[in-house]
C-alpha cells in the first residue's frame, strides 16, 4: 500500500511479496492446462488429505530457485545489512542475559558455601579445609572471568554507540524510502474471519523477523494449514523453524495460480475496494482505517460459508459450540 493516498485514486495490483506487477500467463491454444490444485476438485477426498497432498506436491516450491548454482550473490543492501547487524546484536544481548544468570546463580551457590563452612566448628573445618579451597579458587577464577567479560561488554557496547553514531552524522549515507507499506493479511479459510492486518513500513524490504514477530502474535494455536505465496520471508529458515515450532504445514501457492490462495485473494480485492475512497497522509492514519475495516469485515454478513448469510464471527462462535 501506498504510504499517502488520495481518495478514490485506484489502488495498484502490486504482489506484497515482490513488489512488481503481477500479471498472468496466457496459456497456448494447445495446452492443456494441469497444476496441483485439481486434487481439491476430487469430491472423494476430504479437505485435510487434499492439503497433505497438495503440499506433497507442491514441496519442490520451498527449494531456492538459486540453489546449487553458481551465480556469485550481489553485495546486500544497506538496510539488510542493518538489519542483519541489529539481529546479531540481538543476539549478543540474548547471550548477555545468559551469562548473567549464571554468574547469579554461581554467586548464589558460592555464598551458599562459605556460609556452610563458616557455621562449621574449628575441627570440622580443618576436614573440610581442603574441599573449600578449591570451592574458593574456583569462585575467584569465576569472579576474574566475569570481570574480563564486563571489560569486553564495555568495549563492545562503546563501538556500537560509536556505530550508530556515525551512522547517524554521516552526510553520505543514503537515505531509504518509505514511500511503500506492507501489510500481512492473515484469515482463516474456515470461518473466513480477518485473524490481524499488521503493517510494516520496510515496505518491500520488510524482512522475515519483522514477518514472524507479527505471525507469532496472529497465527492461532489450532493452526494446521498455512498457505502463502512464494515469497521469500515464507522460504527462509526462519520461517521453517517457526513452522515447525508451531507445528503446521505450510502450504506454498503455485505462480500464477492466485486461487489455490483464493480466499485471501478476494479478502484484498474487498479491502482495496473499501479504502479506495479513503484518504491518509501518514501510516497511524493507514493503521487507523485498518483498525476500523477489520471488526467491519468479521461482523458483517458473508455469502461464502457453509451458512450463508452468517458473518465470520458468528459462523467461528457456532463452531465453538459444536
Amino acid at each position: 500500500m501506498p504510504e499517502k493516498h488520495i481518495a478514490q485514486e485506484t489502488l495498484p495490483a502490486v504482489s506484497g511479496s515482490s513488489g512488481r506487477l503481477v500479471v498472468a500467463r496466457l496459456p497456448g491454444p494447445d495446452t492443456v492446462a494441469s497444476w496441483p490444485g485439481q486434487i481439491f476438485d476430487e469430491a472423494a477426498l476430504d479437505y485435510e488429505t487434499a492439503m497433505e497432498q497438495y503440499a506433497e506436491n507442491t514441496r519442490d516450491r520451498l527449494v531456492h530457485r538459486h540453489a546449487g548454482s553458481n551465480c556469485q550473490p550481489a553485495e546486500p543492501a544497506r538496510w539488510r545489512q542493518e538489519s542483519a547487524r541489529r539481529a546479531a546484536w540481538y543476539q549478543v544481548r540474548q547471550q548477555r542475559l545468559q551469562q548473567d544468570q549464571a554468574w547469579r546463580t554461581a554467586k548464589t551457590q558460592w555464598r551458599v558455601v562459605r556460609q556452610a563452612y563458616q557455621a562449621l566448628t574449628r575441627s570440622q573445618r580443618r576436614l573440610q579445609k581442603d574441599n573449600f579451597e578449591r570451592s574458593k579458587q574456583l569462585w575467584q577464577a569465576q569472579r576474574q572471568q566475569r570481570r574480563q567479560s564486563l571489560l569486553q561488554r564495555q568495549e563492545e557496547n562503546a563501538a556500537w554507540h560509536q556505530r550508530n553514531q556515525s551512522l547517524k552524522t554521516d552526510p553520505t549515507a543514503p537515505t531509504e524510502s518509505r514511500a511503500w507499506l506492507a501489510v500481512l493479511v492473515v484469515t482463516d479459510n474456515c470461518t473466513r474471519q480477518c485473524l490481524g492486518l499488521p503493517v510494516f513500513r520496510s515496505g518491500s524490504k520488510l524482512t522475515s523477523v519483522e514477518l514472524i514477530a507479527a505471525l507469532e502474535q496472529i497465527l492461532p494455536t489450532e493452526l494446521q494449514f498455512l498457505i502463502s505465496d512464494q515469497g521469500t520471508h515464507f522460504r527462509s529458515n526462519a520461517f521453517a523453524q517457526l513452522a515447525q515450532e508451531k507445528e503446521f504445514v505450510h502450504i506454498p501457492i503455485y505462480r500464477h495460480r492466485p486461487q489455490t490462495n483464493g480466499i485471501a485473494e478476494r479478502f484484498v480485492l474487498t479491502l482495496k475496494n473499501w479504502l479506495r475512497d479513503k484518504s491518509w497522509d501518514t501510516i497511524l492514519e493507514f493503521e487507523a482505517w485498518l483498525a476500523q475495516f477489520q471488526p467491519f469485515y468479521n461482523t458483517r454478513p458473508h455469502q461464502g460459508m457453509a451458512i450463508p448469510g452468517l458473518s465470520p464471527d458468528e459462523f467461528a462462535n457456532r463452531i465453538w459450540l459444536m
